[in-house]
Formats: structure tokens, C-alpha cells, sequence
């Protein structure tokens, strides 16, 4: 029994077939199911059952490929351990992040980020909330940055920062002549909001004291906060952004943005990631980074969170 042909495992559970199952192995499909086959004759047991399509696991072939996920785990740990040891940061290192987050976090560290550990290969990925979850727990992430708290049970969240919500009210709206926003004059009847699965969404919805649908005279599905701007203008309601998507806004549109009273509600967004803590010494370095950038564009100190998971 070796870890290679353990990974195949893991591999073909992943995907129900040898092909795809050895094109993401980067090898053979002949040499993944010989080396499958192998381990199966080994055991002298069947791990998974090719008569269906997709190849199913079997039941005892499950018990075994829960145990692999943890020799596997634990023989990534070993190479964790040495690259701490010598002080060496460097590797591959894929890194998930939501989409309201992804434009105004990523131009503001990365630079920052691979100029300080050039060994490091950043792979970065766009994914909602879901998919973030799904993806460190089969492995394929090692790090995710998301609006938290998210409350998963295998998921480890540690806050960079709290980002406050901020008003984009153009003048003509009933709300255009206050100097200060606050929750209660919120009504999500007027709000154009993004469309569904976005947690961004969901805090706003925890902010207002209504909680009925859009107006009836249009439906919107739009993942961009450029367009919500645009809508405003166009009299059509209007809307909240987080506080760096304010940022890059130009003189004019800035007339428009108000501020909530304090403490000012606020999400906050979190580095994620796995409870075996692999390639923790990248994820801490990471952080820093990150964290030490964001604070000075963040002049906010008291905030009011409001999450997803936030109740009225």
C-alpha cells in the first residue's frame, strides 16, 4: 500500500471515473487503474464497483476511502512540518475568494504578497460561499477568504478585518437629503440588491426592517456593484456597497454615498480553511499581509456585524 495509489482512490471517489480520474492525477488512466487494481487485490476486497456508471464506492470501499483522506492528510503534514522547520515558504498554495470580496481585496495585497515570498505559486480562484466550503473540504483549496461566520464544522475562520456597509443614495431618493443613514430607514422594497447565493445579499437583508421582494416592475440578477451604481442613478432605487468598493468611485458619484450612524454595520470577511491546518505557515503569512494592508484603508473602529447568519 503506498500514498500514490491511496491519492488514486481519493481521485476516482471524487469523480465516479478512472478517465477523468487520472487526467486530474496527471497520469495514465491504465497506470491509475493499475495501480487501484493493485491495492483492491492487496486488500482482497472490491473498493469500488465498476458495473455501474458512474463507477460507484462501495461500502466498505467508503470506510476506506475515509481513511485515506486521513493518511493522506497527515503525509501532506509531514512535508508541512519540514518546510517550517527549515523556514521555507514556498509551493503551490491555491487560495479561494467570494466575488463582492475578489476586485477590491486582490489588487490591495497581492502585489505586496508575491513580491515578499516569491516561492509561493498563488493560485487564486473566484467562487461563491459554497463552492469555498465544498472545495476545502475535498482538498482542492487551501485557504478561502469569505464573509463570515459561516459555522462549518471542519472550517476554521480567523477575521482580517470589518468592512462597513455604506449607502449609495442618489439625491432623488426619499432617503437622499439625510446626512446619516441608519438601519431602520432601510426598507429592501428600494434597495437593489444583488441576485441570489451572494452573501453580500443576505446582510443586507439583515439590515432591513421589511422583507419583501424587489419592486414588481422588474426583477434583477446582476453579481456587479457597478451595476447597482448605474440603477441608482438611473432613479431606480438604491443600493449599498462595502466600504472599498467605495473607494475606487469618482468625485461625482461620491456625492452620493452616506454613511451610516454609528457604530455602522459592517461584515466581516475572514481567511477559512481546513481544521488539519495544512500549509498553515503560508495561511499565517497570508494573513499578515493581508490584515497589515487592509488596516490602514479601513478607518472604522467601532462596527456593528451583520452577517448572513445574522438575525433581526
Amino acid at each position: 500500500m503506498t500514498i500514490t495509489q491511496l491519492q488514486y482512490v481519493l481521485a476516482v471517489a471524487e469523480h465516479h471515473n478512472f478517465t477523468l480520474a487520472a487526467e486530474k492525477s496527471f497520469v495514465t488512466q491504465p497506470t491509475l487503474s493499475m495501480q487501484v487494481q493493485k491495492l483492491e487485490d492487496e486488500l482482497d476486497i472490491l473498493i469500488f464497483d465498476r458495473s455501474k456508471k458512474p463507477i460507484s464506492v462501495t461500502e466498505v470501499g467508503k470506510k476506506i476511502v475515509e481513511q485515506a483522506k486521513n493518511i493522506v492528510n497527515e503525509a501532506n503534514r509531514i512535508k508541512d512540518i519540514v518546510d517550517q522547520e527549515k523556514g521555507y515558504i514556498g509551493g503551490t498554495y491555491t487560495l479561494g475568494i467570494i466575488p463582492t470580496i475578489m476586485p477590491t481585496l486582490l489588487p490591495m495585497f497581492l502585489r505586496t504578497f508575491i513580491k515578499k515570498y516569491p516561492k509561493v505559486n498563488l493560485v487564486i480562484k473566484e467562487q461563491n460561499t459554497a463552492d469555498l466550503i465544498g472545495n476545502l473540504e475535498a482538498g482542492h483549496l487551501d485557504a478561502a477568504i469569505a464573509a463570515t461566520p459561516l459555522q462549518v464544522e471542519f472550517i476554521k475562520e480567523r477575521p482580517l478585518y470589518y468592512e462597513p456597509f455604506v449607502g449609495y443614495v442618489p439625491k432623488e431618493h426619499r432617503l437622499g437629503q439625510q446626512k446619516e443613514l441608519r438601519p431602520d430607514d432601510l426598507d429592501v422594497s428600494d434597495i437593489l440588491l444583488l441576485q441570489d447565493g451572494h452573501c453580500f445579499r443576505e446582510g443586507v437583508l439583515n439590515l432591513c426592517h421589511t422583507k419583501h421582494a424587489n419592486p414588481e416592475h422588474f426583477s434583477l440578477q446582476s453579481g456587479s456593484f457597478e451595476t447597482l451604481v448605474n440603477l441608482a442613478d438611473e432613479g431606480l432605487g438604491m443600493t449599498l456597497l462595502p466600504y472599498l468598493n467605495t473607494l475606487s468611485l469618482d468625485a461625482e458619484h461620491r456625492k452620493n454615498l452616506k454613511f451610516f450612524q454609528d457604530p455602522p454595520p459592517a461584515r466581516e470577511v475572514s481567511i477559512i480553511y481546513h481544521k488539519n491546518e495544512l500549509k498553515l505557515h503560508i495561511t499565517e503569512v497570508l494573513k499578515e499581509t493581508i490584515a497589515a494592508v487592509v488596516r490602514g484603508a479601513i478607518a472604522f473602529q467601532d462596527v456593528k456585524i451583520v452577517s448572513p447568519l445574522s438575525q433581526k
